[in-house]
């Protein structure tokens, strides 16, 4: 394990000093928490920059853009030791001691991902507000032990938007409503909705978020970001509030490939506590990419059509982001067939209900055992009995119908999975990548933003993220400009393991292209 974190750690270093790395600054940013994390990282290696300075502009800028100003509410509660914690981390850099790249660098989790200090872990539930986890996720662990400071949490779609048929994306019963920092009248998607509109606002550098079916991609791609989601079993789920067992995954939302495979590499590795990262490769060094400008070169890309989003516009720019691909030197195969999700849709909704009423009762009882609620038929008479607070919008459909399936044991459950298999991976991605011999499989990732509707719910559109997530292969968003004002991500999906290879053909393409523009914070997308 030493030597795995010494190869992570001099790989990441040299990543560090590679001129070609970083998204290229419009200009100096107007404050440290503006920069990325690689500049960050640098500035404090030089010399020039401590972690607190830089915690303390993170605060200053959620003061403005987050508690006032234009009000995102993309924090749902921030680390009341984070000036402490970074002062500490500056004393260690002082006496020598670096624990490696992320030393001092702030980031923000989603507020299902378990921390055992002062703050609660809620998934956005009043029923478990002030609920204080037993110990860190893994993945905590590891960010502390890479020297990362835990700046707050981040508001999401309560339980990981898996509690209602017409929910509202970005909305919480405890952190209410994020706005998208692009125009504040569109949804942020979800479910990881605050950790996409805190990072693309620049409240901080770095944010995790975590993806059943498209909870990092989707609000990445719409909010501007890069956001990856890892092959399941990459980065341990061990302290995440579970949903699905075979689909769920944790993953950076960053405003470059640069900071995202530095995340990324960090939370990843083994884990006694989570089967699913034994199959994962032994080699640690092969988890950070080779970031080079000819990355693209011979490498065979297959076009999705069957998910392009059939917004004209939006259609327009994929198309003009697959022409700078093939300027880059990929061989580009349109089209692949990929088949649609239609044929496994219900057969995934079977899965993830039946897996999320077993893992959940779990979770509670390892990490949140002082809770009022011990299970989902507690949560259910919860949220009942709260309805005011918890139900205003909508109510707890999916949660109930949870209720009425069979275990991990039953048939239709069994059915359901081998279905699921059989649609994304047999028939589906595994047939195209053999097929077409193609190294990645390309897409929009999604469509744009929509109007925030309290009353009809989200009004989803076109999505490339089901394939990947029922498959659990790993799939990267990268932005690719801007129709109206809003945000398009370019979507890349590989085979199992290859992250780093996807998060090198991510890069060559951002820095190309340099299709990311910041937020204008715009109130109304629409007259009125």
């Amino acid at each position: 394990m030493k030597r795995r974190r010494l190869l992570l750690t001099s790989a990441a270093t040299a990543l560090l000093r590679a001129p070609a790395m970083a998204v290229r600054q419009t200009a100096a940013a107007a404050s440290p928490a503006q920069a990325d994390a690689t500049t960050l990282a640098r500035r404090m290696a030089e010399g020039r920059l401590s972690s607190e300075r830089i915690v303390a502009s993170c605060l200053a800028r959620i003061q403005a853009l987050d508690r006032a100003g234009p009000r995102l509410n993309s924090i749902i509660e921030l680390n009341p030791e984070a000036t402490a914690l970074a002062r500490a981390l500056d004393a260690e850099r002082r006496a020598g001691r670096v624990r490696g790249p992320l030393h001092g660098v702030p980031v923000l989790l989603k507020d299902n991902i378990a921390t055992g200090d002062r703050m609660a872990t809620s998934a956005g539930s009043l029923a478990l507000a002030g609920v204080r986890a037993t110990r860190d996720a893994h993945l905590v662990k590891r960010l502390r032990e890479a020297g990362a400071l835990i700046l707050g949490k981040t508001n999401l779609s309560e339980w990981a938007n898996i509690r209602s048929t017409r929910s509202t994306s970005g909305w919480s019963a405890r952190g209410g409503l994020t706005r998208n920092p692009y125009a504040l009248d569109r949804s942020t998607s979800g479910s990881s909705s605050g950790t996409a509109a805190a990072i693309a606002a620049s409240l901080a550098p770095l944010g995790v978020g975590t993806e059943t079916d498209g909870s990092i991609v989707s609000p990445a791609s719409i909010c501007g970001l890069v956001g990856l989601k890892p092959t399941v079993g990459r980065i341990s789920r061990d302290g995440i509030i579970p949903i699905s067992a075979t689909q769920d995954s944790a993953g950076p939302m960053c405003r470059s490939v640069a900071d995202a495979a530095l995340l990324y590499a960090a939370m990843a590795g083994p884990d006694a506590a989570d089967a699913a990262t034994a199959s994962a490769p032994a080699d640690g060094a092969a988890l950070l990419p080779r970031f080079a400008p000819d990355a693209l070169k011979g490498v065979r890309l297959g076009v999705a059509r069957n998910f392009l989003t059939g917004f004209d516009e939006a259609d327009a720019l994929f198309n003009t982001a697959v022409q700078q691909l093939r300027a880059l030197g990929a061989e580009v195969v349109d089209d692949v067939g990929l088949p649609g999700a239609g044929a496994y849709w219900d057969a995934e909704l079977t899965v993830l209900l039946v897996e999320l009423r077993a893992g959940l009762e779990k979770w509670l009882a390892s990490f949140a055992p002082g809770a009022p609620v011990k299970n989902l038929a507690d949560l259910i008479a919860f949220n009942l009995r709260e309805r005011p607070r918890e139900m205003p919008h909508f109510g707890q459909e999916l949660f109930e119908k949870a209720m009425t399936l069979g275990g991990l044991d039953s048939a239709a459950y069994q059915e359901a999975l081998a279905a699921c298999v059989r649609g994304a991976r047999t028939e589906g991605l595994d047939k195209a990548f053999d097929t077409h011999r193609v190294d990645a499989i390309i897409a929009p990732t999604g469509g744009l933003a929509w109007l925030i509707d309290y009353v009809a719910g989200d009004h989803y559109g076109a999505s490339f993220s089901t394939p990947a997530a029922v498959a659990g292969y790993p799939h990267l968003t990268v932005p690719c400009g801007l129709v109206r004002g809003l945000p398009l991500g370019l979507s890349f999906v590989g085979r199992p393991w290859t992250e780093a290879r996807l998060l090198a053909y991510g890069h060559a393409y951002e820095q190309a292209a340099q299709a990311r523009r910041a937020p204008r914070l715009t109130p109304r997308t629409t007259p009125g």
